[in-house]
């Protein structure tokens, strides 16, 4: 959490207890949640504007077309890739099994 242990984090409400006494900690602590759920609020509210904003202009069915292309192309490029480098893997396997057939057997 933070990159802090255990210890810090012990120090550190330590010092918010001498600071703020304990009947304050329970507001504070009320007040930062309420603070951090306002902030992602209105972050989800910037974010759906955004979305809207950009499904009203047409860019996100071209950045769905985009992506789309960009999958199709890895695909493919997966696909080849694989092809290619089965053959081989598969006649050196074979090889392998072919030179330590006898052996195995004699084991």
């Amino acid at each position: 959490m933070f990159g802090i242990g255990g210890g810090e984090l012990l120090f550190i409400i330590f010092i918010a207890l001498m600071l703020f006494g304990t009947d304050k900690i329970p507001l504070i602590a009320r007040n930062l949640g309420k603070g951090m759920a306002q902030l992602k609020n209105a972050t989800n509210d910037i974010k759906s504007e955004i979305k809207k904003s950009a499904e009203a202009n047409g860019l996100d069915t071209s950045f769905r077309d985009l992506t789309s292309s960009f999958n199709e192309e890895i695909d493919s490029i997966k696909g080849s890739v694989d092809s290619n480098l089965s053959n081989p893997i598969d006649k050196i396997k074979q090889d392998i099994e072919d030179a330590t057939g006898p052996i195995k057997r004699q084991m």
